[in-house]
């Protein structure tokens, strides 16, 4: 397992002024939290699918990304940025303000933000739509949106997600688990998280919502 570029931080860690960056995939790309250990992934399955390890600097659990199937948007806020905040639950709460906010616009209501400490549950430490983090935003209880974050000297970056269409299958299906508790884990995923796609069914495509966010980003706070 490599670091992925698309997926590190050093393109950021010097911008003078907040930036957002919408992230794609060319092909199935399994994205590792930064304390996750690497025995989690099932090596052959990976590679029998074609499927990318890579390690985010980011905590939280795993994320499985395949091509058109998300979106994921990276948010760079330096350290003078009034957006900063020293608390690391706190410094969250504007982007799934960010998020409720632009899927509001599109008619979801009932978006509730998470905030105060993360809840990684049974399973958020291995998946990261199975808990609850700050910032991310709900809809009477099923995730919306995932979270995660780095902090440095220079600043903090943001990484969130959100599915077009939710299925918990192919992520459950690379980990290195006994048959039983792979089931078990799609049980308990599947009515856990909704895919914008589906609380948005006349969404012409995930490149409208990500317009709305990089248009309003500038302007949070």
């Amino acid at each position: 397992m490599t670091p992925c570029p698309h997926f590190d931080v050093e393109q950021f860690r010097t911008e003078p002024v907040r930036l957002a960056v919408a992230r794609e995939v060319e092909r199935p790309t399994l994205v590792l939290g930064s304390t996750q250990r690497a025995e989690l992934v099932d090596r052959q399955r990976v590679q029998d699918r074609g499927v990318e390890v890579v390690r985010r600097r980011g905590g939280g659990g795993s994320v499985l990304l395949q091509p058109g199937d998300h979106l994921w948007i990276d948010a760079w806020i330096p350290r003078d940025d009034h957006l900063w905040l020293g608390d690391v639950a706190a410094a969250a709460t504007w982007v799934g303000e960010w998020w409720r906010d632009a899927l509001a616009a599109f008619g979801i209501d009932e978006l509730e933000v998470h905030t105060g400490r993360s809840v990684p549950g049974e399973l958020g430490e291995l998946v990261c739509f199975a808990g609850r983090g700050p910032g991310e935003v709900f809809r009477r209880g099923c995730k919306v949106t995932g979270l995660s974050q780095w902090r440095g000297r220079e600043g903090a970056l943001f990484s969130s997600c959100a599915y077009a269409h939710w299925d918990p299958v192919p992520l459950a299906d690379l980990m290195d688990l006994g048959d039983s508790i792979r089931a078990g884990l799609v049980r308990e995923l599947t009515p856990t998280v909704v895919g914008v796609a589906d609380l948005i069914p006349d969404l012409p495509g995930l490149g409208v919502l990500r317009d709305a966010l990089l248009s309003s980003f500038s302007s949070q706070g």
